[in-house]
Order: structure tokens, then sequence, then C-alpha cells
């Protein structure tokens, strides 16, 4: 009998994948999961098993924004909160209300690739704004608001996948009240908010949807606790929220993930979410550490930032072809992410995506090795 895989994680024995951006297994909080879980049981409540609120649980949505109101340090009213399943069901969901095939959008340049597969399900056409030291280059948006109207922007302002790059405070600011004038919305995918290593980012656009209709914020567990819960949320100004509740999906299917914001609640209202959160920084600090010390080392051409959060190194290697350098490595056992993947005009040829997330230290050093000789090689 043919074996079935498990995961979307189907590496050969022995081999590294360097471009790989999932949390290591062994960070993934089994104990704490199986105690939250033991706990729902406990109280013997079959509700979460019906049909959920369009919206999302109303108790969970409620310990959410109690921990959103300790965490960004600003009140987050439950009512502007709408569960999901992830991130990517959430940037699904928002394509299919707020836009038809042939719709233009802004993205940066790089982007999410994933994400980017997600617009072109959706037939969108995709305009690239370039970044700098400070995220999303406004100047260059404002040149292409003249040209086009787009239905929304698409930025990952912390910490950004795949450049490691986040979004100043000024040109939030910016953007936010470029979004009113020109009536685009802005959907700003902030899975990496909480992890930060060495500098906390500014205040994320979830702060602004209150007030303003114009911005949705994205985030999901998937990268603060494990994701195979699939589940994440959005924060947005009331009328965004009563129009994604509205839809025919969960008009059908009833709200998202009813059973596991119950199981998850628990770890919300316990701290033992803040507390993961808490041990995932620390650990991850020392791999993004880790991964820099080596590249230095054995790579010295590498030409990169210094990321002060996320999962991700974007690093250019000059003269190099990036996709040849991923089919080579295979022979070495080593993986990469080519950098034209996270470019919507196939750009980007002699960048990599290397990530510190799935890999221990010395497993990092021993990728960044086999890597380098395969550089000598081509």
């Amino acid at each position: 009998m043919t074996e079935l895989p498990l995961t979307q994680i189907n590496l050969p024995p022995g081999f590294i994948d360097l471009g790989m951006g999932d949390p290591d297994f062994d960070l993934l909080p089994m104990e704490l999961l199986h105690r939250s879980a033991e706990t729902y049981f406990a109280t013997g409540d079959r509700r979460t098993l019906q049909y959920g609120a369009e919206a999302g649980d109303g108790n969970f949505r409620r310990a959410l924004a109690d921990f959103l109101s300790t965490a960004c340090g600003s009140h987050v009213d439950p009512g502007l909160l709408f569960v999901t399943a992830g991130a990517s069901s959430a940037l699904d969901l928002i394509c299919s209300l707020y836009t038809r095939p042939g719709d233009v959008i802004f993205a940066e340049e790089p982007s999410y690739f994933l994400a980017l597969r997600i617009f072109a399900d959706h037939g969108l056409r995709v305009v690239p704004i370039p970044m700098d030291a400070d995220g999303l280059r406004l100047d260059a948006l404002e040149a292409e608001l003249a040209e086009s109207r787009p239905k929304f922007v698409y930025t990952i302002p912390a910490f950004q996948n795949p450049s490691g790059r986040t979004l100043s405070q000024s040109r939030r600011e910016k953007l936010v009240e470029l979004a009113r004038r020109h009536n685009f919305l802005i959907v700003a995918d902030e899975v990496y908010q909480f992890l930060h290593y060495r500098q906390e980012p500014p205040q994320p656009f979830a702060a602004f949807a209150a007030d303003v209709e114009q911005v949705i914020s994205v985030n999901s567990f998937s990268k603060i606790l494990a994701p195979g819960l699939r589940l994440g949320w959005i924060q947005a100004h009331a009328k965004v929220i009563e129009r994604l509740a509205g839809g025919g999906l969960l008009d059908s299917g009833g709200g998202m993930a009813p059973f596991t914001s119950a199981v998850v609640r628990g770890m919300v209202e316990s701290g033992s979410l803040a507390e993961n959160i808490a041990h995932l920084r620390l650990e991850y600090a020392r791999r993004l550490e880790a991964l820099d010390a080596v590249l230095r080392r054995y790579l010295p051409q590498a030409e990169y930032t210094l990321p002060q959060g996320g999962f991700f190194f974007w690093v250019r290697l000059p003269g190099v072809d990036a996709a040849e350098l991923r089919r080579e490595a295979q022979a070495f056992e080593v993986g990469i992410r080519q950098g034209a993947l996270f470019s919507s005009r196939n750009g980007m040829q002699d960048y990599v995506r290397l990530a510190f997330c799935f890999y221990r230290e010395e497993e990092l050093e021993e990728g960044v090795i086999r890597l380098k000789r395969c550089l000598d090689r081509i």
C-alpha cells in the first residue's frame, strides 16, 4: 500500500532545506495543547461542536481581544475580530468578497510567494511596489496610483516574508492616509508581529482598524502556536466584519473553527499562549544569531540585512542564478528558495530566501557548509 503524506514536509533522510519556513516539530506545543484540550473536555460544553457563530465563537473572540489588548498596548474590541482558518484562508476570503478577476492590486516586491499564488487563483493583476530599508516605498506607490487604482495593497509590515524588513511608523500612517484619500484597502498580513527578537516593530495596522474602514489586519496562530490548528483572525472596522460574516460561505458552514477555538481559548486565558511566544522568541533569536554567524563565516560574499524578527534572511549572491543554484543544491542535499518565486515579475534572480525556524544551530551550520560547497562547484 502506498504511504500517503501526513504533512507538507516530505524531505529525504539527511536533507536540509534552508528555504523551508515551517516551525520545527520540536517547537510545536503538544503538551500545552493537551492540557488545554483536557480542560475544555472537562466542561462538557457541546456548543462548539455545533455550527458556529458567523464571525467566530464569542468567548474565544473576547479572550483573544484581552490578549491583544495586553500584547499591543491598546484596547481591542472583540466585536472587531473575525475568526478565520488561518491567514491563507483570510486572504482567499478577502479576495472573494472584495475583488473580481482582472482587478488590480498592489503588492510589495518581493512578496510572500504563496500569497501571490492566491492572488493568481483569483485572476488578479499584481502591480509590484519596490521596497527599501524602511519597507514599502510610498513614493513608488503614489506614482502607480497615478496610473491605476488598486482594490487593495497587500503588505507584510513586520519582518516581511521574505525580506525581513519592517515598515516604519511614519510610512504606516502615510499609507493609511493614502488609502482613505484614494479609497483602496490595506490588507496587512501581520503574522510575524509578535516574533521580534531584537527590536519591537511599530504598532500593527490592527491599531487603525476601529476608526479606518480601509484597514484589514490578518493574523494567525500558525507562527505562534502551530500551523496545523488552521486558526487565525482578522481585525477590522465593524463594517468590514459585517461584510465578512455575511458571505454565503459563513451562512452555509457557520463560523470557522469553533471547536479549535475552544481548545485554544484555554491557552489564551491561562497565559500559556504568552508563555509560548516568549519561549519562541528566545529559541528563534538563538537560531537567527547562529545563521548569521555561519553565513559570515562560510559565505562572506553574501549580502543581507540582519533581520530583527520573523523567520527569514533575504540574501543576495551577486552573479549567481538562484534558480540554477536551487537545482544544483539538490545533489548536495540542501535546499533554498530562489528569489524569483517572491517576485510578481520574475525578478530577484540573484536572491535566495533562507529560513532559521525549522533547524537547530548545528543543522543550520551544516546546511550552509553544503551550500558553500555547491557554490564553489558552480
